[in-house]
This record gives structure tokens, C-alpha cells and sequence, in this order.
């Protein structure tokens, strides 16, 4: 009992203490774009990331922005997060994809039994957490679950130190555990990255770098304080602001700064050629074109108008959170626009420069074909639906939204 409590009283404070001390976490980020971007074609060319950078990562704490403060993290805004994720997508998009997807797991540990949240993410320094989605069952027994399932999309599995797996859970007498509506209720189960088998499953045309494998789990016993429900207010055990948003908020607005960053790096990668080059059959630099001009003026005011929507919703959403305690209807379907929306708006930038890079854009040494890759990669994830704005206008026009990515 006394090592219980000297976790759950001492560890706590020592963690807020060192949150404390870091800095805003997208001037780290701006501190670490270089070095990424520069590991951009490794990152990659080996579909993981490289030791290097996720030194540079966890010695900048990036992967504990939605952490706890209990463990060390620093629970940012989440306007905050999504302008940090825009500065590392702009560098190379992979890198901020792992980075959501581990910081969207780690606000788990809000929810979990605080000696097993410490042990997963506040004793180790470089503590990363990823799941994916797939078929589990986890089986109730004495003392916790017996756990079968295989997963996919498990963005920065190779680099995790835990993985979760999304179970649907199954009485001794064979009936699903169902929630108050009498759908089967989902609790993930916590494993540690050696627990679990993993197949090397990540062949695919962008965001190569996230190493987005597949991994399964035989009749493994997990105990019942390494599980949890997440966003669940009979479950959560912190009151921070931050976790009156759902995981669902915080992935949808996370992976729209990444589609974001993609297409500011793409158009002012753009930009830049467009002052140097001369298109073949013409006698005049790119950036002379009325419309190249006029491309650039309307792509500069598409992209800034949707982050700007985002961020305000986000920020709005905050401010009324804090004051009211909890997330309304409303502002859950202006994020999930506001998402949306800027996936898309990011995506048509991207491929209107590409497309007016010419065929400088076809090769692989030049700026452009990754991030076309990488941006079509993201817009295809589940937060990039164009089904999400049809459930929007639902609920403008009096309708009960009928989808739970809300």
C-alpha cells in the first residue's frame, strides 16, 4: 500500500513540476523543423522514425502535450496542439502523424488507475502509446480480460512502448457488455510493446514514415487496472479541461493541423520555385503568370480561412468548457467541420500546387511529390469523410446527427 501511495502522491507532483518548466510546445517544434525536415527522405525510406529524431521528439517532450500533468504532461490547449502538429507536418508528415496519434492515446491515462498511468507514461521519459482498429475480444475472467484480437493502422507501432487494442467485451455467460443505449460497449486493453506480435503490413502510397503495421494478441491475459473506457465520465479520474474533450475531438482537430502543415509546406515550397523558374516554351519566371498570381492569392486565402475556422472553433470550445464543464453538442459538430472542412481545403491547395509546379513536381528529389502523396494518404483516414458534413448539416437543420465520429 505505501508504494501505491508514494505513487499516486509523490510522482504526480514531480511530474507537474517538470511540466512547468518547458517552454510553448510550438516553439519547440519550430526548434526541431530543420532536423526533421532534413530526415524527411529517411524517415520514409525506412517507414519508421529514425533513432535520431525521436531523440530530438521525446528530449523536446512533444509526445506529452496531452498527458496529464500528474505524468509529466502538459495538457495544451487543443488549439495549441494543432498549431504544433501544423509546424511538424509542414517538415515531413509522417513525423506529425505518429506524434497525434501517440499524444491522442497518452489522454487515456486520465482515465486509468494513476499507478498504471505513471507506469505507462510518467516513469519513462520516452513513453509513446499507439492502437489501430480492428477485431478484438477480450473475454472476462478472474481478475481482468483473456484478450484475441489482430489490429491495423497502428501509426508509430515500431517506435511504441505500449500498444492498445479497442475490445468488445464478452461475459463469463457469452453475452456482450452493453452500454446504456444496448450497444456493445469498446474497452481497450494495454499491452506492452512485447506483448503483442507484429506484422511488418505497411505497403502504401503516402505517409510511409508512420510504419502504420498490423499486430495481434492470442489469449493474453490483461488485468483488469491496464484497461479503460475512454471518454466515459463515470471513468475519467482528472478534471482538466482538456478531457472534457473526446479522443475523437482531439484526432480529428490533431490530424487536420497535419493535412494543414502538409499544404503550408507545399505552398511555400511553391513559392519559392515560382521566383526561380522559368516554365519551358516562355520567356517569363513562373511567379510573372497573372495566374500563378491569382492561384497563389486565392490557395493563401483557402488555407488560412479554413485554419483560422478550426482554430476558433477550438479556442471558443476551450473558453466555454472551462466555464461551463463540459462540450456541447454545438461545438462537438462545428469541430468536427471545422476538421473536415480544413482537410479538405488543405488537400485542394496541395493539388493546385502541384499541378502549377509542373513537371518539376513528378520527382522524387524535388518538394512536391511526397506531400501530394502524403496529403491524399491523410484525406482518405476516418477523419477526412465527406460523410462527417452531411451529419454537420443534421444537426443546423433540427435533425438528431446520427453518427458517433461526433
Amino acid at each position: 500500500m505505501s508504494a501505491a501511495l508514494d505513487i499516486t502522491e509523490s510522482s504526480p507532483a514531480r511530474g507537474r513540476a517538470e511540466a512547468q518548466e518547458r517552454t510553448d510546445p510550438v516553439a519547440r517544434a519550430r526548434a526541431l523543423a530543420p532536423l526533421i525536415a532534413a530526415a524527411a527522405p529517411r524517415i520514409e525510406a525506412g517507414r519508421c522514425l529514425p533513432p535520431d529524431v525521436l531523440d530530438a521528439l521525446h528530449g523536446a517532450a512533444l509526445f506529452r502535450t496531452l498527458l496529464p500533468r500528474a505524468y509529466g504532461g502538459e495538457e495544451v490547449t487543443p488549439a495549441s496542439f494543432v498549431r504544433m502538429q501544423e509546424v511538424i507536418a509542414a517538415a515531413d508528415a509522417s513525423t506529425a502523424w505518429c506524434l497525434g496519434q501517440a499524444s491522442g492515446c497518452s489522454m487515456a491515462a486520465a482515465y486509468m488507475a494513476p499507478e498504471v498511468a505513471w507506469e505507462i507514461w510518467g516513469s519513462d521519459p520516452r513513453a509513446a502509446t499507439a492502437w489501430g482498429m480492428g477485431n478484438g475480444l477480450a473475454e472476462v475472467v478472474e481478475g481482468g480480460y483473456r484478450v484475441t484480437g489482430t489490429w491495423r493502422f497502428a501509426s508509430g507501432g515500431r517506435h511504441a512502448t505500449w500498444i492498445g487494442g479497442h475490445c468488445r467485451v464478452q461475459e463469463p455467460g457469452g453475452t456482450l457488455r452493453a452500454g446504456p443505449d444496448g450497444k456493445p460497449i469498446e474497452r481497450t486493453m494495454m499491452f506492452r510493446r512485447d506483448q503483442v506480435t507484429m506484422v511488418e503490413a505497411w505497403d502504401v502510397v503516402g505517409l510511409r514514415g508512420t510504419g502504420s503495421d498490423t499486430y495481434s494478441v492470442q489469449a493474453l491475459f490483461v488485468p483488469d487496472r491496464y484497461t479503460v473506457q475512454r471518454d466515459i465520465d463515470a471513468e475519467r479520474r482528472l478534471p482538466g479541461t482538456l478531457y472534457q474533450f473526446s479522443t475523437t475531438h482531439i484526432y480529428a482537430s490533431g490530424f487536420a493541423g497535419v493535412s494543414l502543415g502538409i499544404a503550408r509546406g507545399m505552398l511555400e515550397e511553391f513559392k519559392s520555385m515560382a521566383v526561380k523558374k522559368t516554365p519551358a516554351a516562355t520567356t517569363r519566371m513562373l511567379r510573372d503568370s497573372e495566374v500563378i498570381q491569382n492561384g497563389t492569392a486565392q490557395a493563401e486565402a483557402k488555407l488560412r480561412s479554413a485554419r483560422a475556422f478550426l482554430l476558433e472553433v477550438l479556442e471558443e470550445s476551450w473558453e466555454a468548457a472551462a466555464r461551463r464543464g463540459q462540450v456541447t453538442m454545438e461545438e462537438k459538430v462545428l469541430i468536427r467541420l471545422a476538421s473536415t472542412s480544413a482537410i479538405h481545403r488543405a488537400k485542394e491547395v496541395v493539388e493546385w500546387a502541384y499541378h502549377e509546379a509542373g513537371a518539376t513536381a513528378i520527382f522524387e528529389s524535388e518538394p512536391f511529390e511526397r506531400r501530394m502523396r502524403d496529403i491524399h494518404a491523410s484525406g482518405q483516414q476516418v477523419q477526412g469523410r465527406s460523410a462527417h458534413l452531411e451529419v454537420c448539416g443534421q444537426h443546423f437543420l433540427g435533425l438528431q446527427p446520427h453518427a458517433r465520429f461526433i
